[in-house]
Parts: structure tokens; C-alpha cells; sequence
């Protein structure tokens, strides 16, 4: 299809747009809101300037004008230019035949230095990793010294390189880590490696641990020394599972894997994908988590040097208060069993309606009594079979069943998905059977599920607003007056 050009002067106006103007002029209604306006036809959305923002989406969206014209209006990107520029045309060009995709790289191990000097100091007594550990993998030709000259031959760099062997023991994967004590240091996997066969270690017990990096591999090895050649070990070098798929694959008597990935918000939410994964498979799985940022920090703090702290993902520090209040709703009979069914759709409605307004507290707020009512329609059912469950053990339960990789995508569409849960429990009430154990025990858990679901929507817009200010803060310390 042809390619529409718009020039960069064509693109500063279309972006500079005063969208309060363009929207008031297209027939929309603004609404004052602070030093913002809100669209009356949708209030989740705020306007200053030729700026944008949806406040319902889970995940940030806004910008300018061109953005917003796509985002609102449903058009294109040269439908939304031609609109905002009056109906100017940008200069039309066929688009050219799709170029080839360069052949890749076939894989080398970079060439060897002619010692382990600058490696062994730099594990030894930067990163603190055990000589005999180290000494373990260098004998093996796992991890060696790399010395690579630059283009003209002026320079030369040394990196540590953490070696992957196939099942026939080649070499098919390789990873950098600069081994230089001043500035930021490289790291990277050399060019055609197969993301398979990452740095490893391979032994005879049914234990597989699975980290980030190699060198946090090496650090929980240092750390937990009793007996370590007896287990597999595996750096995925980032967070992809196909590395330790493989080690599944090549070592059936595998059966429990630790994830011993990074304790921050991208870990925690890899090991999460992962543990279904393994689930999936039969293999059982759990976190195992550093008490600082990563086992490397851990084995730093050891030695009494400052540690990156761990990072608790947002989601899992708003889901202990969240749930406490809806178990305290349960506890106090503001959320009563047998109004569940009727306020339960009302209670969904007004989310909509506080979300399309933009009274997102009042949302939130709607959705944990919802959260409340559906998780005291559960602990009836409990009653019922003889079952105890207290309202505080029902809100613990809603909070460790808060997964963050489970709870993504827009705020805005979750009241409906709820009601079609709700609807679902409905029709298994109204059908016949239900005064049977099973049946009532299916119930329960089918409300534990609903009230779940509406928890994760106040857990997960709190989590942005933390988000939102840790960066607020980070700002504010990066804009401090600079000590002399």
C-alpha cells in the first residue's frame, strides 16, 4: 500500500494543536477539572494544552495531539495528520519492496586473552564470587577471559564470557560481562547465540535453580556452598524460559525448580510466568527470593558494602491493605451475604458510571464492597457445607491469590467481565443440584473467584498510583540542588 510522507514542519503543527480548541470546535464538551479539562463524553480523559491522559487505563496512555485524534476517533495515523491539519495532504510515495532479512550471524566464542588475571580479580574481589566455585567453572571452560581489539587496532577489551555447551558439548552460547571497576561495564550475549543453551551447570538430584545472570548464579553458589555440584543451575541471561525448558528437556529427573530470579517488579512477575508454566508440566515450582535487589547485592551486604535494596512489586504492597478492608466490610456486616445477589450488579454499575466520570476513588471504592459481598456469599457457602472460614482467612486468601502477571490490561473493561463471572454463578445456582456437597463446595470457590476478581482492580490502580509516585520522587531527588 503506499506510504503517506508528512515533513517534520507538518508534524511540529499537527502535535502543537491546542486539543482544548480542536475538541470545542469538533462539538465536544469540557468540563473544568483543576488546571485540566475533562471530556464530558468520557472523564476518565483530561486535556491541558496539546496534552493528553487516560486515567482508566492500567497501563499509561496519553500524548499529543496526533495520539489522541487515533486514540479517540479511531483513525489512522495519516487519517488523524490530515484531520489535524485542516485537510492538508501529505506527499504519497509507494512503499517499497520489504528488504530481506540479513542472514544471522553465524555463532563465535570471542577470542580468548592469553591470561584470567583481570577476570579472576575482577569475581574474586569485586563480586566477592567463592575461588573454588570459580575455579570449578573456569576448569570446566565455562567462564574464561575474552580480548577483543577495536577497529583500529588501538584499543583492546577484556570481558569475563560465560560459556553455554549443547547436549553434544558445543559451544553455542556465549555472554560478556565487562570485567572494568570504573563506569558502566557491558554486558551482553555475543551475536547468534541460541537463547537454549545459556550458561549452565548440570547435575545428578532433581533440583533445578534458575536466575537472571550468571553472575548472580555464581553469588547463591558462594552463599549456599554445601553440596552445590549435586544440583542443576541455569542464568537464562534476562528472563525467557527457553534455557530452562532445556534443562527440563535434557534432565528428566527433574522435579522441583526454585526461581531465583531478581527481587524487583520484572522478577517477580517472570517467576510468576514461569511457575505457571512449570505447573503446566508437572513440575513444581516456587520463588526464591534475595533479601536485597539480587544474590549478588546479598553477597555484597555480606561483606558490609552498601546492597541495591529489593524492590516489592507495587501490586503485592497494595494488596495487603486493600484486602484487610474488604475482610473488615465482611467482619462489620456491611457486606451482607444475602444482599449480595442484588447490590452486586448495582455495585458494578457505579463503578462503570464513577471510572466514566473520573471519580476513581469512588470506583475503587465501589469495586472492593463488591469484592466484599462476593467474598461473604463464599464464606456462607463454607457455613453451609461446615466449614469455618473467618472473614479475616477470606481476605488473606484474596491476597495470596493476587498474582501481578495474572492482573494487566484496561481498568475499563473489567466491570464487565465481572458481571459475566457473576451471571455464571447465577445460572449454576439456579440449576438443579446444588444443595449437593459438590455442587455447594464449586459455589464457594466460584465466589472466592468473583470476589478475587473485583480485588484485583482497586490492587491494580493503587499499584499505578504508587508507581506514579516513586517517580514523582525519583524526580525530586534528581532535581536537588547539587552538593559542591
Amino acid at each position: 500500500m503506499p506510504y503517506i510522507y508528512f515533513t517534520d514542519e507538518q508534524k511540529l503543527r499537527a502535535n502543537s494543536v491546542d486539543l482544548e480548541r480542536y475538541l470545542l470546535q469538533n462539538g465536544e464538551e469540557l468540563i473544568r477539572s483543576g488546571p485540566e479539562k475533562r471530556l464530558k463524553s468520557d472523564k476518565s480523559i483530561t486535556i491541558r494544552g496539546s496534552e493528553w491522559f487516560d486515567h482508566a487505563q492500567a497501563v499509561k496512555t496519553g500524548g499529543g495531539p496526533v495520539a489522541f485524534v487515533m486514540y479517540h476517533y479511531g483513525l489512522s495515523y495519516p487519517e488523524a495528520m490530515i484531520r489535524l491539519l485542516g485537510g492538508e495532504q501529505g506527499v504519497v510515495y509507494e512503499a517499497s519492496p520489504r528488504k530481506k532479512e540479513p542472514e544471522p550471524k553465524e555463532f563465535a566464542l570471542p577470542p580468548a586473552g592469553e591470561s584470567m588475571r583481570r577476570v579472576y580479580a575482577y569475581l574474586l574481589k569485586q563480586r566477592f564470587i567463592s575461588r573454588e566455585v570459580l575455579n570449578t567453572f573456569v576448569s570446566q571452560r565455562l567462564i574464561y577471559e575474552s580480548c577483543e581489539k577495536s577497529k583500529d587496532n588501538t584499543k583492546e577489551y577484556h570481558n569475563a564470557v560465560f560459556v553455554g555447551f549443547d547436549e553434544h558439548g558445543v559451544p553455542r552460547h556465549a555472554h560478556k560481562r565487562g570485567v572494568y571497576t570504573h563506569g558502566k561495564s557491558y554486558r551482553g550475549n555475543v551475536s547468534g547465540c541460541d537463547p537454549r543453551y545459556s550458561f549452565h551447570w548440570t547435575g545428578s538430584s532433581d533440583r533445578l535453580y534458575v536466575f537472571e545472570a550468571p553472575i548472580d548464579l555464581l553469588s547463591f553458589l558462594t552463599l549456599y556452598p554445601q553440596d552445590w555440584q549435586k544440583h542443576s543451575y541455569v542464568a537464562l541471561c534476562g528472563t525467557s524460559e527457553h534455557a530452562m525448558l532445556w534443562m527440563l528437556e535434557q534432565n528428566p529427573q527433574i522435579r522441583k525448580v526454585a526461581l531465583c530470579l531478581d527481587h524487583d517488579e520484572a522478577g517477580i512477575e517472570a517467576s510468576g510466568q514461569h511457575e505457571d508454566t512449570l505447573r503446566e508440566r508437572g513440575i513444581a515450582a516456587a520463588p526464591l527470593r534475595s533479601q536485597y535487589k539480587d544474590w549478588n547485592a546479598d553477597l555484597k551486604a555480606l561483606h558490609g558494602l552498601p546492597a541495591e535494596p529489593a524492590e516489592e512489586h507495587p501490586q503485592l504492597l497494595a494488596a495487603d491493605p486493600i484486602c484487610q478492608r474488604i475482610g473488615a466490610a465482611v467482619s462489620s456486616g456491611v457486606a451482607k451475604p444475602e444482599q449480595a445477589e442484588q447490590k452486586l450488579p448495582i455495585l458494578l454499575q457505579d463503578y462503570k458510571n464513577h471510572l466514566h466520570q473520573g471519580r476513581f476513588d469512588r470506583a475503587m471504592d465501589a469495586m472492593e464492597l463488591a469484592a466484599a459481598m462476593a467474598l461473604s456469599s463464599a464464606l456462607r457457602e463454607f457455613r453451609q457445607m461446615g466449614k469455618v472460614v473467618s472473614p479475616q482467612q477470606g481476605a488473606e486468601r484474596l491476597r495470596q491469590s493476587i498474582q501481578p502477571h495474572h492482573n494487566r490490561g484496561s481498568l475499563k473493561n473489567r466491570a464487565d467481565e465481572i458481571a459475566m463471572e457473576l451471571q455464571r454463578i447465577l445460572a449454576q445456582k439456579a440449576s438443579a443440584g446444588i444443595c449437593g456437597r459438590e455442587s455447594k463446595e464449586s459455589l464457594a470457590y466460584r465466589w472466592l473467584e468473583l470476589a478475587a476478581s473485583c480485588a484485583k482492580v482497586p490492587i491494580r490502580y493503587e499499584a499505578d498510583q504508587i508507581k506514579q509516585r516513586q517517580k514523582e520522587e525519583q524526580a525530586q531527588r534528581g532535581a536537588g540542588p547539587v552538593m559542591e
